[in-house]
């Protein structure tokens, strides 16, 4: 019994430092994404549904709500409910990265990069979602202490 205990302790260090990177790469993500959507919001306008009202201002918030996630995330009493608005985000802002992939990928000159881009950026939003879980201490899968 004594040899899973340092076991044991070790993994729940190890997780702890998998959050810490994982909290740290969504800060830079989103910061990096929140300011891109205030000062340069035309390549984020042009993704945006038509169904979407108020385009201009829903990416001005969007951007204000990314920087508020980023910063949240480094928060210790903020963290779970920045975790969970950037995973809300994620997954509300889908729709965006849908129509973003038929837009390039059904253009004339639709390159092999658009099309590369795509493939793996679509698959990888339920990861991001997850991830921002994950850092703010809401989810552990797949990361579980065996023993």
């Amino acid at each position: 019994m004594q040899r899973i205990e340092p076991v044991r302790e070790r993994e729940g260090q190890d997780l702890t430092v998998w959050r810490r990177r994982c909290r740290l790469g969504l800060f830079l993500f989103y910061a990096a994404a929140g300011v891109l959507h205030i000062t340069v919001p035309r390549p984020f306008l042009s993704i945006t549904p038509s169904w979407v009202p108020d385009a201009p201002e829903v990416i001005l918030v969007t951007g204000l709500c990314e920087i508020a996630g980023a910063i949240g995330l480094l928060v210790p009493w903020s963290r779970r409910y920045a975790g969970i608005g950037l995973a809300l985000y994620a997954a509300c802002v889908f729709p965006a990265n849908i129509k973003h992939a038929v837009t390039s990928l059904t253009a004339p000159d639709a390159s092999q990069w658009q099309w590369l881009y795509h493939m793996v950026r679509l698959p990888l939003q339920p990861v991001l979602i997850w991830i921002a879980l994950f850092a703010a201490g809401i989810v552990r899968w797949p990361m579980r202490a065996r023993g």
